[in-house]
């Protein structure tokens, strides 16, 4: 499968071939994930990213036994920059999921139907607000006044840009109201910094008039202003701000029980908010409405790049809940991509941390949507040929080095090659041929059955791979060692001082060892100060939450998501690699009849909620390498792993592991799982001997079988609120 052209024939799979797509898919999501936010060089379309993650999601839904590879995408946003001083974010500034078709839009109100439970005749309000194009803000207020300012960041953390958003005369430094005993004492106000498109090009002149360089657009000229080290600098640039969501809120302050009534409170208390934001009915009318400001986005004034439809009722948002990435009540309808042609000026080879080729189109640069394109991803070597996962041609003509070839930027922000101008195809070119070896190592590059991707062979002794993976290690959502960055490690690696994870902690001791000629200190861009600091910030970073080392640790489809997963059902490393050396996997001509067979500590290693047999033998495979393990028992020489922070939620289902079964008749499934989740409980999906309660609600089967051979506890519906709310 490509990413521009997804094959929705789900139903022709097998549940073999479902398993490796599905992994596959969630490899190559996993990656365009990594590039995005933290390489800062993505490689692929908004449009084509939803795509595959709808086939993604499709094989999930066609094979429900496949419900357990992690959604890969909690991660929001990039690192706050290390200039600016850090905000924690106690409620996550997360980011919506995508619609580029009206049909998506109306999938959606017919889920959040589903999920409710709601029939076609039950009314459900939706706002619809226009998604402008600038950089997230979140503003608190205590009793009334600004006391800081933070950028989104990672989601979780924020650049502290208080002195800056002071600046800003569309912020009001305290908030105003016919009724003062309406704001909460905490409250705090998320919106999008941007700039007008008269105070851009005024802004650009005089850039130009004073001999300094010109912003590529609007967007980049507010990020860059917000982010400026001198407020004066903020303060001389001409930026505005509108209002349209919320962080924390202290108990009972919200000023209204709906998303429209909270936006009417900010326009009270003196808050800029969006005139184009209105209440629907149906899908139809948010469609209505996404095609009418599309219709007058050029004469805004402003930017916007979509439309974002949210659920009015906020009892409803909370039934809603979130998906790791985003909320289920909100969605962002994205326009059309903007196009132009180019020529392709060769292909080169990118190797990534798990030893995936990628290639890159090098693009005679031009300049799409006021920015300037000179490389795209090509994906895949299928890609490249026109093809899908199946062989099946769906572009005309093959990608080749010389051609002219049309540019996209979807969402008007990434760039892709999506398709050829055969009529301007020059004499002589010739098909691309893949490599059949690693371009750095020269190890041979094989493509399993099923994958789309050819990947490397060499493991340990590509550089590419070695370096990527201590660049993993190392990164903000892994160990997060400050001033370990890219340049560095990297320097590190060619100079022979960082070969795996375990030589960061004995950096310092080898630094300092007798006859050491180069220390640390005396290398170039380094000095006294700057090497303690790195010394003390590894120091920092010898106890480390396990999800987190487990994540470090670079593990094929072992994510965030799935590292918390693992951890809250094992508990530590040790727990989980004996088990992973224990457990028996199928022998694979049982494929794809019986999959989950194997000894009874596999078993619980697949059954493990969010965790299966894909994940499960990536987690096997690494525990029983030998190279794996005696690099493992040298980092955990020098690292202590920390057991995870306990779950927020406290109850009598805290940290129990939960099987439902059967209809249920007050809630969905998806809703109960999502309760039980959020009081801190574990549901998994078959039973065993560490089940604490299966729920069973009509028409239950087998599981409730199970659950009274072993001796589970089982509850009706009635009987598991009770407890859960209890």
């Amino acid at each position: 499968m490509n990413a521009s052209t997804p094959d929705i024939d789900v139903a022709r799979l097998t549940a073999d071939e479902a398993a490796r797509e599905h992994a596959r898919l969630g490899e190559e999501i996993a990656g365009h994930d990594r590039r995005y936010y933290q390489d800062d060089a993505p490689s692929v379309s908004d449009a084509d990213y939803d795509a595959l993650r709808r086939r993604y999601e499709a094989i999930e839904a066609a094979f429900p036994e496949l419900r357990d590879v992690e959604s890969l995408s909690e991660k929001v946003g990039a690192a706050p920059s290390a200039k600016f001083a850090k905000i924690r974010h106690n409620v996550p500034m997360l980011s919506l999921g995508n619609a580029f078709a009206d049909e998506d839009v109306e999938e959606f109100v017919a889920r959040i139907r589903r999920f409710l439970n709601l029939g076609a005749e039950a009314d459900i309000v939706l706002t619809a607000e226009p998604k402008i194009d600038g950089l997230s803000c979140s503003l608190r207020y205590q009793k009334g006044l600004l006391v800081s300012a933070a950028t989104r960041g990672d989601g979780f953390e924020g650049e502290d840009v208080t002195a800056n958003v002071r600046t800003i005369s569309e912020i009001p430094a305290q908030l105003s109201g016919r009724d003062m005993f309406e704001i909460p004492d905490v409250f705090e106000v998320r919106g999008e910094v941007y700039m007008g498109h008269a105070d851009f090009a005024a802004l650009n002149e005089r850039q130009q008039e004073a001999g300094r360089p010109l912003f590529a657009n609007p967007r980049n000229a507010a990020a860059g202003s917000l982010r400026q080290l001198d407020p004066k600098i903020t303060a001389s640039r001409p930026l505005k701000f509108f209002a349209y969501a919320w962080g924390e809120v202290s108990a009972g302050g919200l000023p209204a029980d709906t998303q429209h009534g909270v936006i009417e409170a900010f326009k009270r208390w003196g808050l800029p908010t969006n005139p184009l934001t209105v209440q629907c009915h149906s899908a139809a009318e948010l469609l209505a409405h996404y095609h009418a400001i599309e219709d007058q986005r050029a004469a805004l004034g402003y930017d916007i790049d979509g439309v974002v439809y949210k659920v009015d009722s906020l009892a409803l948002q909370q039934r809603l809940g979130f998906v790791s990435r985003s909320p289920r009540w909100a969605l962002a309808h994205k326009f059309p991509a903007e196009r132009a042609v180019t020529q392709l000026e060769a292909i080169d080879i990118q190797v990534g941390r798990t030893g995936a080729l990628t290639p890159v189109a090098k693009l005679t640069p031009i300049t799409v949507g006021g920015v300037v394109v000179s490389n795209a991803s090509l994906h895949n070597e299928d890609y490249i040929a026109g093809l899908n996962s199946r062989g099946e041609r769906f572009r005309e003509a093959d990608i080749r080095v010389g051609d002219w070839v049309t540019i996209q930027r979807a969402g008007d922000v990434i760039p892709q090659v999506v398709d050829v101008v055969l009529d301007r195809r020059p004499e002589g070119t010739q098909k691309f041929t893949f490599p059949q070896t690693c371009p750095v190592c020269g190890s041979h590059a094989v493509r399993e059955e099923g994958e789309s991707v050819r990947r490397c062979t060499g493991g340990l002794i590509c550089s590419a791979q070695a370096v990527e993976r201590i660049r993993h290690f190392v990164s903000r959502n892994a160990f997060d060692i400050e001033g370990l960055g890219e340049k560095q490690v990297q320097a590190f690696y060619d100079a022979g001082l960082v070969k795996q994870p375990a030589d960061i902690f004995t950096l310092e001791a080898r630094d300092s060892a007798p006859g050491e000629l180069t220390r640390l200190k005396n290398r170039e861009g380094w000095g006294e100060t700057s090497a303690k600091n790195l010394f003390a910030a590894i120091a920092a970073r010898r106890t480390v939450p396990v999800n987190r080392f487990l994540y470090a640790l670079g593990i094929r489809h072992v994510g965030e998501t799935n590292a918390k997963r693992l951890m809250r059902h094992y508990g530590t490393i040790e727990a989980l690699r004996e088990a992973a050396k224990a457990a028996i996997m199928p022998d694979p001509k049982d494929r794809p009849g019986d999959y989950p067979k194997g000894n009874e500590i596999w078993q619980e290693l697949v059954a493990t909620e969010g965790i299966g047999a894909v994940v499960a033998e990536a987690v096997v495979d690494f525990f029983t390498e030998p190279n794996n393990e005696a690099a493992l028992d040298a980092l955990l020489r020098e690292v202590t792993p920390e057991p995870m922070e306990p779950p927020v939620a406290a109850g009598a289902v805290a940290g129990k592991t939960v099987v439902f079964t059967g209809s249920l008749e007050k809630m969905t499934r998806d809703e109960a799982k999502a309760m039980a989740e959020r009081l801190g409980a574990k549901v998994a999906g078959s039973v065993s001997k560490k089940t604490d309660y299966v729920v069973a609600g009509a028409d239950a089967g087998s599981k409730l079988t199970k659950a009274r051979d072993l001796g589970v506890a089982v509850l009706t519906e009635d009987e598991w609120l009770a407890l859960a709310q209890g």
